[in-house]
């Protein structure tokens, strides 16, 4: 059985991989591609923030009760929708310079917020849901993307 920060830490990686072909793109100018490839990324960024809040974060709070962590996690996680916004819109008026300076604020945010819950949230929530851990990866598998479902 995968772990909850196993099942969590691999999304990361995969939204990690959506996100570099982006920058990559954006940076030849390839703007097609870019688009694409942001759109990609896009929709697994907000997959991976709604499988947290819709279902792990409930159920951790459940438990934990609804301040520290995940409320921290969820501030975070606004940060970088208002950040996915500017980077639409830069990328919409093809500004690839303005797109790859966010590009740059995005990834800091996103690899201080994957560290905090690769390290921290992610290894306490497979202590204090260890016997839900099974059904939690179920059910985060089975989330859309709010990007998905629109």
């Amino acid at each position: 059985m995968s772990s909850i920060g196993q099942f969590l830490g691999e999304d990361h990686l995969r939204c990690d991989d959506y996100f570099l072909a982006a920058e990559r793109a954006v940076d030849a100018q390839d703007w097609d591609a870019a688009v694409h490839a942001f759109r990609d990324f896009r929709q697994a960024i907000e997959r991976h923030l709604a499988m947290e809040e819709q279902v792990l974060f409930v159920a951790f709070e459940a438990v934990a009760g609804a301040a520290g962590p995940s409320q921290v996690m969820r501030r975070e996680h606004e940060q970088m929708r208002a950040l996915l916004a500017e980077l639409t819109r830069a990328l919409e008026g093809r500004a690839g310079s303005e797109f790859l300076g966010l590009s740059e604020t995005l990834l800091v945010l996103m690899q201080q917020h994957n560290m905090k819950e690769e390290q921290m949230l992610y290894p306490m929530c497979d202590r204090l849901l260890a016997s839900g851990r099974e059904d939690l990866i179920t059910r985060m598998g089975r989330v859309q993307s709010t990007t998905e479902a629109a």
